[in-house]
């Protein structure tokens, strides 16, 4: 099997490196793509690759996740985040291929008081946000009515991995000062990249790591639980503390703040907790009650894991 993984540079990309480097098979080929190999706002690039490797399975982990910026970079953000996509689908459609997509929790405004389910209306507040919904609808579009190929859009939130991410910043912060101030009135599901991209191949491979058919569609995939930013803060430097790291600002010191106190060029969901009944339903039909165990996992269980990793590898 060929598979092409877009975004190795990223915190998702580096995490499917990780774990196809652990299946250890001589049948699966896998191409990593970085901006170095391919330039993701050119769909000449993109098409060349697709056709110069012929992937069975598309894993599209690369995104302009750059949220502010996004907002004076629209041609840029949906270049990358609706026009690359719509390019895999196409391809995935016409060579029966899988697409695996990743978007996020910013395609909704966060106006509900519920988690988001997969049919609620899209309504993004910002450019990211617009330009990752556009990403959806192209793909969805494209699959309309299609006799071959099949596809997972995976919306998830606050991912952290082997890169720069919320929790590094705060850890880093924590050794740095005494006092932090952290937004505690935006709602969530932290997510581990590493998780994320298990529970994506425990839907569609099969123990001998083929293909497995699978109802195509929209997947909310986080962790079990919610949290504010702050309520992540706590957690993470309560997990450093026990995994022997010291810090200035004990997580008695982390002060709660309204976001309004921390503003920002693009504006931010307030709720962007996700209901995952329909990917755990999917994973439970498998089954394989660890891989449906696995899929409910807590996030703050992963996120205790994460930072015990980080101090243990002396990078925190």
């Amino acid at each position: 099997m060929n598979i092409l993984v877009f975004g190795k540079d990223g915190q998702l990309g580096k995490a499917f490196k990780k774990l196809f480097d652990s299946m250890h098979t001589e049948d699966m080929h896998v191409q990593y793509v970085g901006r170095d190999s391919c330039d993701l706002s050119s769909s000449a690039a993109i098409s060349k690759l697709l056709r110069q490797f012929e992937p069975d399975l598309i894993i599209n982990a690369a995104a302009y996740t750059a949220v502010d910026k996004a907002e004076t970079e629209v041609e840029m953000a949906f270049a990358i985040n609706a026009k690359a996509p719509e390019l895999m689908a196409r391809y995935a459609v016409e060579h029966g291929s899988t697409l695996l997509h990743y978007s996020t929790d910013y395609v909704f405004d966060g106006a509900k008081d519920l988690p988001y389910v997969e049919t609620d209306l899209r309504n993004p507040l910002g450019i990211y946000g617009k330009s990752k919904a556009a990403g959806e609808e192209a793909i969805e579009a494209i699959f309309t009515n299609s006799t071959q190929g099949q596809y997972a859009i995976f919306r998830t939130s606050w991912v952290y991995g082997d890169g720069g991410n919320f929790i590094r910043t705060i850890l880093r912060l924590a050794k740095e000062r005494e006092e932090l101030k952290v937004i505690a009135d935006q709602y969530g599901v932290p997510t581990s990249a590493q998780w994320l991209a298990q529970v994506s191949l425990n839907l569609v491979l099969d123990q001998a790591l083929n293909h497995r058919k699978f109802t195509s569609g929209i997947y909310h995939v986080v962790p079990a639980g919610e949290t504010t930013w702050h309520g992540l803060a706590i957690l993470a430097t309560q997990a450093a503390i026990a995994a022997g790291v010291t810090l200035k600002a004990r997580p008695e010191a982390i002060k709660p703040i309204p976001a309004v106190e921390y503003p920002l060029p693009a504006p931010r969901p307030t709720n962007s907790r996700m209901d995952t009944a329909k990917l755990c339903k999917a994973i439970e039909s498998i089954g394989d009650m660890s891989k449906l165990q696995h899929c409910k996992r807590l996030w703050g269980d992963e996120v205790k894991t994460y930072v015990a990793q980080l101090a243990q590898d002396g990078i925190i």
